[in-house]
């Protein structure tokens, strides 16, 4: 892969996305209401119409002949470079919601802001997914307060999500050198000013869930350079079956 701080920008962002629409897709077939299969698919459907807009913008910087498909499917674990929480296995319902709100609440912001980029592709990629990420944001953080202002059982599942994948928020508003310059030339968004505003809608979320924000512990981190969870390689071994198994096939 050449070394390009471009690059590695645009495949974590390319495959954060991928690896949490897969999440969301297995859902599909398995919701607790109908309603909800279709918000899943729609999700999932988002995040991976994103990660293809940048898996191919990722081929035209790397140069080398690679598409979206090759970017997705033949790839190692150790090449992916997604943040740790998007990888965390589903759970039930509850720590599913409280994963999507998590990272939701980042996205949001964080895509209205690259809508100002000085790289014009960046720029109208985030103009979509914006809006997109508006509504995982408003439907993931409806649910996190019906589930910890439901039943006692509800409220205990969602407080476990909660404390369960806190330690993974903290890798969302890390900026290495790879970033540090694109962001200098206003093409990449410096995470850490976003912190403000993402505490700011967790603890409201949570407050009227009735829900205990964690303490700012322990932070996992790694999966932007390539150090991953175990989950990662099981989710690969789904996602990539197909094209792993028949090289080059096609429809």
């Amino acid at each position: 892969m050449t070394d390009t701080p471009l690059l590695h920008y645009t495949l974590r962002l390319a495959d954060t996305a991928l690896i949490l629409g897969h999440r969301l897709s297995e859902w599909v077939g398995h919701s607790p209401v109908i309603e909800e299969d279709l918000a899943f698919g729609n999700m999932g459907l988002d995040l991976i119409g994103q990660a293809r807009s940048l898996y191919s913008y990722a081929g035209e910087i790397e140069g080398k002949g690679r598409d979206e498909d090759a970017l997705a499917y033949l790839r190692d674990a150790g090449d992916y470079r997604n943040i740790l929480l998007v990888e965390q296995p589903n759970g039930d319902f509850a720590t599913t919601m409280v994963r999507q709100l998590l990272y939701a609440a980042f996205a949001h912001p964080y895509f209205e802001t690259l809508t100002h980029s000085s790289d014009a592709t960046l720029a109208a990629v985030a103009a979509k997914a914006a809006k997109e990420m508006a509504y995982h944001l408003r439907h993931s953080a409806e649910w996190t307060i019906r589930l910890g202002d439901g039943t006692d059982e509800s409220h205990a599942r969602a407080q476990a999500a909660v404390d369960e994948l806190w330690p993974y928020t903290g890798e969302m508003f890390e900026c290495d050198e790879i970033e540090r310059a694109l962001v200098e030339a206003g093409v990449a968004v410096d995470p850490a000013t976003l912190r403000a505003r993402w505490d700011k809608t967790i603890s409201e979320v949570l407050s009227e869930a009735t829900l205990s924000r964690p303490d700012n512990g322990y932070m996992q981190s790694g999966g932007r350079v390539g150090r991953h969870s175990e989950h990662l390689g099981h989710i690969l071994s789904e996602l990539q079956f197909l094209q792993r198994a028949y090289p080059g096939a096609t429809w």
